[in-house]
């Protein structure tokens, strides 16, 4: 009998008649009360977005199932614990988007310190016949730190020293293959350079790490990136020092409570917002689907699954 699979994503009809073939696929927000109680004792797999959440909770309604596999690299909406608990197998697809978030990093971070999205509207509104829109900091040369050198943070790094900018890191321990300077402290990198660049994993650890100190360290000449998690910065913080102007600028793609996000911050000038959409390329989702779906194939299969992350 094909398995039962339940998707907190939606996708693309064609990728689901392909995987009907093989699976007995159901939407979890097509579903309604009722519909789901049928289904719920014979789920043997469920499918979610590095967005999605799967909590303790509907684990616990999920009493067959047995994977649960993440289209993209974040894997911190999954309650891992209830997973070990019920003997769940956890699967994600690394690497595959590194190139295209450390792409629309280096976006973010031009946009936001040469204030393109405001210069765009600048000429939208007439505002140029008035005269020469202000001059703007300068890129080139600058000095970045980037909080989680890992595949991502390597990859911006790469790509900022293109730029000839001196890199300095700072993360859970120093690597001994790397030769940029190395922090022990976020608010000592942040207080060092021009340019931070949040790639760090969401966890315990890093909740609210870039809080009022650091923000205040990295001062009002810096400029803040984020494409990691909302959670990692102190969101109330980062609007009070966009406001006060104890920061320069700041490059969002991902927010505390997603898709929510404060009125606060669209209001403000200074911070360019984009919607969660640094990995989302068509050759990167294509890719992640693939491996999202061999994840499976893979683990009903009977064979060890590479990417499992518990």
């Amino acid at each position: 009998m094909k398995p039962d699979l339940l998707f907190l994503i939606n996708l693309p009809e064609a990728i689901l008649k392909n995987l009907s073939e093989h699976y007995n696929c159901h939407l979890h927000s097509a579903l309604d009360k009722q519909q789901f109680l049928a289904i719920a004792p014979s789920v043997r797999a469920v499918v979610s977005s590095a967005e999605s959440t799967v909590p303790g909770e509907l684990i616990a309604k999920l009493p067959a199932l047995e994977i649960i596999s993440v289209m993209g690299v974040g894997y911190d909406g999954v309650d891992l614990d209830a997973a070990r608990k019920h003997n769940i197998c956890v699967t994600n697809t690394p690497g595959l988007s590194t190139e295209d978030i450390a792409d629309f990093t280096m976006g973010l971070l031009l946009c936001a310190a040469r204030q393109i999205h405001t210069a765009d509207q600048y000429v939208r509104n007439g505002k140029w016949v008035q005269g020469r829109y202000p001059m703007t900091g300068r890129v080139f040369g600058g000095r970045m730190g980037i909080v989680g050198l890992g595949r991502i943070g390597k990859a911006v790094a790469l790509r900022a020293e293109a730029f000839g900018m001196s890199i300095a890191y700072t993360g859970r321990s120093k690597k001994s293959d790397e030769t940029y300077a190395w922090h022990d402290d976020v608010k000592a990198l942040a207080a060092d350079v021009d340019f931070l660049v949040i790639c760090a994993s969401a966890g315990p650890e890093t909740q609210g790490m870039i809080n009022d100190e650091v923000l205040t360290a990295l001062g009002p000449r810096g400029v803040l990136v984020n494409i990691a998690r909302g959670s990692i910065v102190d969101e109330q913080a980062l609007i009070c020092a966009l406001q006060e102007g104890k920061i320069l600028a700041a490059g969002l793609d991902v927010f505390s409570d997603e898709p929510h996000v404060p009125q606060a911050l669209k209001d403000l000038p200074n911070v360019v917002l984009t919607p969660h959409m640094a990995s989302t390329t068509e050759a990167t989702v294509q890719a992640m689907f693939a491996l999202t779906f061999e994840n499976l194939a893979t683990y009903f299969s009977g064979q060890p699954v590479l990417n499992q992350v518990n």
